[in-house]
């Protein structure tokens, strides 16, 4: 009981731990995360991801080598790399289920690691939820604690859907597009409905609430639970009103509304770099190999665009753009209104890549603070954090499903039956 309650009381301290290690600034910003989903015929969802991470200090931390990603859970087949900057990428169960994605060299402060990858995801909805006959899926993106979002895009299938939350645009293609920007801990989610017969549903791979039946054991330990989540409350109270002042800003400052263009240039191969297809004209990837045709991924400015394209220079609707004075050369605009919240009750938690650590000597350290990424048993949470060289560790992440949670209350009832 006394170990238990020793563990509680350190929380806070960590806590703070993480506070002080992040009040030298951002380590990185993410310029643009995309997401991509589409429903499969048996009910699983091919997530399609796009992350223009940008590095901001590769002195404090050293620079960016390897990045985890956390997935839903460990129901996933087909993990593809869709980008050069990806050097390896592979499943990580060090803490909860998380994709680690080994980049292709070093990453420096001003530079942006480009990384595509995709899968195939199941157990992401629950049948009959809100309304017999109806499933939902839901999905929240890996939001960050410790670093800004310019631009965040969740693109999702509408074929066959009979509505969405909250409310987005729908794209020449039939997508549902829900755009924003995020700035410390602040997360989009969303949910798509669809009729019971609309895909192969499986009630067994749905998950109750977590409030009640199968979710619930007795602990006689409670009381440490709720004393630490009381000095959890606490702290993360204190810690958001510290980063708030270090910002210089306050986020009501972002209720005038507005929009944020950022321009990419994109370089792309001639022919594909796989299979030596030649590029069919506006593609991304490759129509027989499904390797990506994209050479290169760069921010600029609009002074950087040569003064022949000065329509070009103007262009502030988001879209891809040719490039006439450069072969093989888009330009991506992206016109992204800043919003304050666009999160969900549904979820909690968060992920962040953490400073502070010691580095040198060769000793094993982590960088990166706890990451309790808790999500309703229904909702499909993926948290991310960057963790740069010198043997730091990834963030934790947790089951989001409860899967793991289920097999011990079974494995618990076993032991009390034998008793």
């Amino acid at each position: 009981m006394k170990k238990k309650l020793a563990v509680v009381l350190l929380l806070p301290a960590l806590l703070l731990l993480s506070m002080a290690a992040s009040a030298a600034g951002d380590l990185d910003e993410i310029l643009n995360y995309t997401i991509t989903a589409e429903v499969n015929e048996d009910a699983t969802v091919t997530l399609t991801y796009h992350i223009e991470w940008k590095v901001l200090d590769s002195s404090s931390e050293g620079p960016l080598e390897w990045v985890t990603v956390g997935i839903p859970n460990s129901h996933y087949s087909d993990l593809t790399a869709l980008s050069s900057a990806i050097k390896k990428i592979g499943y990580s169960s060090s803490g909860g289920s998380s994709i680690r994605i080994d980049l292709d060299r070093k990453y420096y402060a001003g530079e942006v690691a480009v990384m595509d990858f995709s899968l195939v995801q199941d157990y992401m909805y629950q049948v009959n939820e809100l309304t017999e006959g109806e499933t939902v899926y839901h999905f929240t993106p890996g939001w960050f604690d410790s670093l800004n979002v310019d631009e965040i895009t969740i693109r999702w299938n509408s074929a066959g859907a009979l509505g969405q939350a909250p409310a987005c645009t729908v794209d020449g293609d039939g997508f549902y597009v829900w755009t924003g920007s995020l700035s410390h801990g602040q997360k989009l989610s969303v949910t798509v409905t669809y009729p019971a017969g609309a895909y192969a549903f499986d009630e067994t791979k749905t998950l109750g609430g977590g409030s009640s039946g199968d979710n619930e054991y007795d602990d006689d330990d409670d009381s440490d639970a709720v004393l630490g989540f009381i000095f959890l409350i606490i702290i993360i109270a204190i810690v958001a009103k510290v980063r708030k002042s270090r910002r210089g800003y306050t986020k009501t400052s972002n209720l005038s509304g507005g929009t944020k263009v950022t321009r990419t240039k994109v370089v792309y191969y001639p022919v594909c770099q796989g299979c030596g297809a030649p590029r069919p004209e506006n593609a991304n990837n490759c129509p027989y190999c499904g390797r990506s045709f994209i050479k290169s991924e760069e921010v600029i400015k609009a002074e950087d665009i040569p003064k022949e394209e000065r329509e070009l220079r103007n262009k502030t609707t988001s879209g891809l753009y040719r490039d006439h004075s450069q072969p093989d050369t888009d330009i991506r605009v992206r016109s992204v209104p800043i919003v304050v919240n666009t999160g969900s009750s549904r979820s909690s938690g968060g992920s962040s890549r953490g400073g502070g650590s010691s580095r040198g000597g060769g000793s094993s350290h982590s960088s990166c603070a706890h990451s309790s990424c808790a999500c309703a048993s229904s909702c499909a949470c993926a948290c991310a954090c960057a963790c740069a060289g010198g043997g730091r560790a990834g963030c934790t992440t947790k089951d989001f499903y409860n899967t793991d949670l289920k097999l011990r209350q079974l494995e618990l009832r076993k032991r009390a039956k034998k008793s």
